[in-house]
Formats: structure tokens, C-alpha cells, sequence
């Protein structure tokens, strides 16, 4: 990706939070001089990544297959001292785009609509071999237990969440027309480097052009403490 599909990127997620009235934590809004200064109090951002995160799986094509999302606070299975069990991210997705079918090896996460479109979510349940059972799945939406056929669509509209459990294949994009969304994500400490499990081999973080300087590091950018 080119730094200023970046930069466009983070700033319409900021204007989307805006319009929600979801206040962000400090870290979220400082600039890449700003990190510069930074010593080892704030080492809990660097080790768990917390902060921005523009994703086009390494497919170089944002419009279609990424979103953009940050990690508001995390646990670290490597990092003993970190001594959280849970994470917390938002995410926005606008109309055309969409996550990649995956599911988790260790978290289980709900993913729920925190404003604006609606958010299709397409479940199975996985084989032991990694491919796709053609066995109902049990869902749980806000409470609500249900069972869907293999392949399912599962619409969540504004305030509403579905729990994803281990091993439970899931994509997720938008209903066309109803427009962009902001997803919140409640989940068990999250490990993108070895918790993610693909049904097609993609990447995670994109390369990047630099073609204009950063309006915000990246969660995989932060200089190290002074």
C-alpha cells in the first residue's frame, strides 16, 4: 500500500469514531515526532501492538480485501509480565471491502456493531484437516442461542454481536447499500502472529510505498524507547 492510502485510511476511521462519539485513549492520537520521546513506560504499546492497524492482507488491494482497526488494550501469551487474559479493538470497514475466511487456534472473540451499516458474517464450522464442515452452527447473538446451516450469513445490524468460538470459520463484509460500519471486538488476548489460521494463505501486514510521510505510526512501526 502507498502511505497515503494509509494516511486517507486512518483518517476516515477517525472521522468515523467521531461521528460515534467513541473517545479514543491518548496513544491513539500521537504523532510519529511525538513517539520519537517516548521511553519504556510506554513499552506495553510496543509489546502487544496496540494502536493503529491498516491491513490489506499483503493483496494490495485495500478497496476489496483489508479494513482498518485499532487495538485498544491486549494481553501477551509470550510476555508473562503482561498479565491481561483480554483484548479490545475497533475496526471499520466501508462498502466493498472485506475480512478474509480464518479462524482462531485460542480466542474466542465477540464481534459486535457499533454504528452505521450492516455487517454480514459467514460461519462454519472447521474439520480437523482445516477445511469447511457441512454441519450446522450453533451461534450466539447477544444472548440468543441459534442454529444456521454450514455457510450462513449472520447479519448483525447496530448494536447487535455474535460470539465467535475456536475453530469457527468466519469472513465478514457489508450488506450493500446500508454503508460503512465501526465493529467493536471483545476477545481472549489476541496473537496475530500465530492465532490466525487462513482457509487460503494470505498475509497480514502490508508493504508499504513511501510516497508521503506518516499521519500516525502503525502498531508494527513504533521507534524504540529512548
Amino acid at each position: 500500500m502507498k502511505r497515503s492510502e494509509i494516511n486517507a485510511a486512518l483518517r476516515e476511521m477517525e472521522a468515523m469514531i467521531k461521528e460515534h462519539r467513541f473517545e479514543l485513549p491518548p496513544f491513539c492520537h500521537f504523532t510519529p515526532e511525538e513517539w520519537q520521546s517516548k521511553g519504556h513506560e510506554y513499552d506495553e504499546i510496543r509489546d502487544n501492538m496496540l494502536g493503529w492497524d491498516i491491513t490489506d492482507y499483503g493483496l494490495g488491494n485495500f478497496d476489496k480485501v483489508g479494513f482498518s482497526l485499532i487495538t485498544l488494550r491486549n494481553g501477551n501469551v509470550k510476555l508473562p509480565k503482561y498479565t491481561k487474559t483480554y483484548a479490545e479493538k475497533l475496526l471499520y470497514i466501508k462498502e466493498g471491502q472485506s475480512a478474509p475466511m480464518h479462524f482462531h487456534w485460542s480466542k474466542m472473540e465477540d464481534i459486535i456493531n457499533r454504528g452505521g451499516g450492516n455487517v454480514l458474517i459467514r460461519v462454519y464450522n472447521s474439520t480437523p484437516e482445516g477445511g469447511f464442515a457441512d454441519t450446522d452452527v450453533t451461534v450466539h447473538c447477544d444472548g440468543v442461542e441459534r442454529t444456521v446451516p454450514a455457510g450462513t450469513q449472520v447479519r448483525l445490524r447496530p448494536g447487535e454481536s455474535i460470539t465467535i468460538y475456536r475453530y469457527m470459520y468466519h469472513d465478514f463484509e457489508l450488506e450493500s447499500g446500508t454503508g460503512p460500519v465501526l465493529l467493536g471486538e471483545v476477545s481472549m488476548t489476541n496473537d496475530d502472529n500465530t492465532d490466525n489460521r487462513f482457509y487460503e494463505p494470505i498475509g497480514r501486514f502490508p508493504e508499504i510505498e513511501e510516497d508521503e510521510e506518516p499521519y500516525r505510526l502503525l502498531c508494527n512501526e513504533y521507534p524504540e524507547a529512548k
